[in-house]
């Protein structure tokens, strides 16, 4: 009876482990191997960062590692709002530029409603026209600040600006809409663990 209390306590303690192990792994990675900036300034704006992640394509591949921005004071909540934000993301594996454009649409179609799309399609496509290959180790960020507009730059090099609050709050919704790509990546952006 003994051996068989032993037995089964060892087995719940490695299942235990077994099912822990990959979310602390999960953030180890993001910390090891990625390092964002606590802060960054943008055009005299100071903005901090709000929290970071990895995000695992179809839940097994890491894709990237990013972190959220944001003025000091913001809630999670108003992170689609008119306000000054960054989001980062450095990427693990080698994405075609052309690629960028179908998973934007696809993901845009899950956050905003078919009429804002119509509204956006010029300035989506704008976007994506931008977006250059990229391999392990590169980095995107789309930084908006009102007033100017949304920022995509590539390892620090501006790409171009498209314009609009709408097209912002569109664009973002991606990672931190109702609908974002994960729910996981999004919780780790906005710092809620």
């Amino acid at each position: 009876m003994m051996f068989y209390w032993k037995f089964k306590t060892t087995i719940s303690a490695l299942l235990t482990l077994l099912l822990v192990l990959p979310l602390t792994y999960a953030h180890s990675i993001e910390t090891r191997e990625t390092f964002f900036e606590d802060h960054v300034i943008v055009e005299n704006i100071k903005l901090s960062k709000r929290g970071a992640g990895l995000f695992r394509y179809l839940g097994l591949f890491r894709a990237y590692a990013g972190a959220l921005y944001l003025e000091d004071g913001r809630k999670s909540e108003e992170v689609l709002n008119n306000s000054a934000k960054r989001l980062e993301l450095e990427y693990f594996i080698n994405i075609k530029g052309e690629d960028f454009g179908p998973v934007t649409k696809k993901l845009l179609d899950r956050n905003i409603e078919p009429e804002t799309f119509a509204v956006l399609k010029d300035r989506i496509e704008k976007l994506n026209s931008l977006y250059e290959d990229v391999q392990p180790g590169d980095r995107y960020s789309l930084t908006f600040i009102p007033g100017r507009g949304t920022e995509l730059a590539l390892n620090g090099e501006p790409k171009g600006i498209i314009e609009g609050d709408d097209f912002a709050s569109a664009i973002y919704s991606i990672w931190l809409g109702e609908n974002p790509i994960s729910s996981s990546f999004k919780k780790q952006l906005l710092g809620i663990r």
